[in-house]
């Protein structure tokens, strides 16, 4: 008797110790008659998906063979299709109606990156699952640069700041540096003032930063961590958006979203590494 209290008092133990996580169970859809969406879907045997290619989170296969689509966006879609039973309809949208269609009802989620703004969320709701956001990078040999241990050791009056000019975030986040403007060029950051030592540091997204890396050698990152692509700086909500009024439907996307946040974190940093 005193051995199966203990066995109890063990298993109870791990349970604590585990955590919900360990009984965890995976959400499942709004059942029949609770969201008229899901019901379509189920009906209709597609879910039904705007693409248009946006990397690192939504990439068209040009190459032939295997999946048409990839990125954290087809993959969040191919695990709603499977726990719905139906298969992932792509929908070829453009920049003027990848929001547009939703209130049509020509798709169930627009999956292309959309940023949250207060002005999309009038009319769309947001699954979120990534962000973007800037890094700030320079020349490893620099020592103004590589003294720097965080971005906020980059305020300083002897660090020289270059920075797109149609671009107002850098003047106002490094207040003490001295600012050097550029006017665009094409590229998505001013390399060549890095280069050229004329300036210090520079702010690039944080996904093509992965791509400048591999094309410019000798080049530092900051912050430092994952290749830079925790960074918050300047840092806005990216997801897939779906109608308004579906409470039912959106938070059963975002919780499915929040189970596999892991993968599509992993997701996004294979495609962006692979730019």
């Amino acid at each position: 008797m005193r051995l199966h209290r203990s066995v109890w008092m063990l298993l109870g133990l791990v349970a604590l110790v585990a955590g919900p996580a360990a009984w965890a169970q995976k959400a499942d859809p709004p059942a029949p008659g609770v969201s008229p969406r899901v019901d379509a879907i189920r009906k209709s045997g597609v879910l039904r998906v705007g693409v248009l290619a946006n990397a690192p989170w939504l990439v068209e296969n040009t190459k032939g063979g295997g999946e048409a689509w990839g990125g954290p966006a087809w993959l969040l879609s191919k695990e709603y299709a499977k726990r719905l039973g139906v298969k992932v309809q792509p929908v070829p949208v453009s920049h003027e109606t990848k929001v547009p269609v939703l209130a049509a009802n020509q798709v169930d989620f627009s999956i292309t990156a959309l940023a949250e703004t207060p002005e999309r969320l009038k009319v769309v709701d947001f699954v979120i699952y990534s962000n973007t956001s800037v890094c700030m990078f320079g020349r490893a040999d620099n020592p103004r640069f590589s003294r720097a241990q965080t971005v906020d050791d980059l305020n300083r009056e002897d660090v020289t700041i270059a920075y797109i000019t149609e671009e107002t975030w850098a003047p106002n986040r490094f207040p003490k540096a001295k600012m050097r403007g550029a006017t665009g060029t094409g590229s998505p950051a001013p390399v060549e003032e890095i280069m050229a030592r004329r300036a210090d540091a520079a702010p690039i997204n944080r996904v093509q930063w992965l791509s400048l890396a591999k094309k410019v050698k000798g080049l530092a990152a900051l912050p430092q961590a994952n290749q830079c692509q925790g960074s918050t700086e300047k840092a806005q909500p990216v997801g897939i958006a779906l109608d308004k009024g579906q409470g039912p439907f959106l938070e059963w996307a975002r919780s499915v979203a929040k189970e596999i946040q892991a993968q599509l974190t992993d997701e996004e940093l294979r495609v962006a590494q692979e730019m």
